[in-house]
């Protein structure tokens, strides 16, 4: 018998000084059985990073949305869709491989990828040469100790708060406060 998702609710209250985005999102988020604590968390702190986008790129009229994840490697880890069903910001989360991003250019207006982990410099550095001609991609590194922090953040049902200043974010909840400055590399 497959094992089956572990579903976590989010209550997050998002302060974007730098974009002046002030709003109250309920999220469901379904976490593969083999997707950690820490990954589903920088999925969480990407979406709260670009939720502005919502009003800067769709004045509003758009979902921003959890995507299926590891459940399907053909969907965005975090999406931004407008009424038509365009596709209008695609985000993923980990260490991706450079075809599926390069699909995803071509389906996306933008595509960002927030890596996290400790090897991410090593897969940087042997990925970054295949990607250099996608103009459409931004590739962020969220250092490990905070990516690390961020899943002792992680609760079933969550109330955080996330403050976004100066390109850093910090997510607080009753289990504590992390600040997580992501650096871009490209």
């Amino acid at each position: 018998m497959a094992i089956k998702s572990t579903i976590f609710k989010a209550s997050l209250q998002i302060a974007d000084i730098d974009h002046g985005y002030y709003a109250d999102h309920p999220f469901t988020l379904a976490r593969h059985p083999s997707e950690t604590d820490e990954r589903m968390m920088v999925r969480l702190a990407a979406l709260a990073l670009q939720a502005h986008q919502l009003h800067r790129l769709c004045h509003g009229d758009a979902t921003l949305a959890f995507g299926a994840g590891l459940s399907d490697p053909d969907d965005p880890d975090v999406s931004l869709t407008d009424f038509t069903g365009r596709k209008r910001l695609w985000i993923e989360v980990g260490q991706p491989e450079d075809k599926p991003l390069t699909r995803a250019c071509g389906k996306a207006d933008a595509v960002l990828v927030y890596c996290y982990h400790h090897a991410a410099d090593i897969w940087w550095q042997g990925i970054a040469p295949r990607l250099s001609r996608l103009d459409k991609l931004q590739v962020w590194r969220i250092p490990s100790a905070a990516s690390q922090a961020l899943a002792r953040l992680a609760e079933r049902s969550m109330q955080l708060q996330a403050t976004v200043q100066e390109g850093a974010i910090t997510l607080s909840s009753n289990q504590g406060s992390v600040a997580v400055e992501p650096v871009r590399w490209k």
